[in-house]
């Protein structure tokens, strides 16, 4: 996974090396190494004031981390399997993880606590994404659904259902209208989150689509494949 800071100056990845790194823009250089999880790490948000980053890893935990310092300043523990995903709320409060246990998590980041637990999915859950007010997450999993979810409960509010192989990623637009999810089926579907209808199926890939997308004034996708291609939508 790569995050973005808000002002477009750094990025911040994960590897499989246990690390991630953050990096200037700019220049292409490595500021600083992240260090502290025990296995792969799947997955990184970084917070809306650009301070700090949310990690999700293999080794069950998720980690919270100063990104001028490069400390960890703490981890989110509770997970039974690995964490494949990872959403930062838009308070920059709250962050939302997806996980092979098959639920996601609402933590607290000031605390470190799980607020919620979001029970439903029948599989590993591979993605996340919350809505630009802050109030739902989509999320997309390996049963070939994604589900909504009001983050205020932590209860479900409807599933989206059409995709006939894993959903690995989904964006949402800003104006949180619609979803668009990367699927193994090798085509992204985009739905109507009021009515939790698909609208319409992107296809053209000839690979698995395992990540997607949204440009800033929604009214582009990009999504990249196992077919070697990213496209533009």
């Amino acid at each position: 996974g790569v995050a973005v800071t808000p002002d477009g100056k750094r990025v911040v990845s994960a590897s499989e090396d246990k690390t991630l790194k953050v990096w200037d823009l700019e220049t292409g250089v490595a500021l600083r190494t992240l260090k502290g999880h025990s296995a792969s790490v799947d997955g990184v948000a970084v917070t809306p004031d650009g301070k700090r980053a949310v990690s999700a890893s293999l080794d069950m935990t998720l980690k919270v981390w100063d990104l001028e310092t490069g400390v960890a300043l703490r981890t989110l523990k509770g997970h039974s399997r690995g964490v494949d995903g990872v959403a930062v709320t838009p308070d920059g409060r709250q962050a939302v993880s997806a996980s092979d246990d098959k639920t996601l998590k609402v933590w607290d980041l000031e605390t470190g606590l799980a607020l919620h637990t979001l029970e439903g999915h029948a599989a590993s859950v591979h993605g996340v994404a919350v809505t630009p007010d802050g109030t739902r997450a989509v999320s997309a999993a390996e049963d070939h659904t994604l589900k909504m979810w009001d983050l205020e409960t932590g209860g479900a509010l409807r599933t989206l259902e059409g995709h006939s192989y894993s959903v690995v990623g989904v964006a949402v637009t800003p104006d949180g209208r619609l979803a668009v999810s990367a699927s193994w089926d090798d085509t992204l579907k985009v739905w109507d989150l009021e009515t939790g209808g698909a609208l319409r199926t992107l296809e053209g890939h000839s690979g698995f689509v395992v990540g997607v997308a949204v440009t800033p004034d929604g009214r582009l996708a990009v999504s990249a494949s196992w077919d070697g291609t990213l496209k533009v939508w």
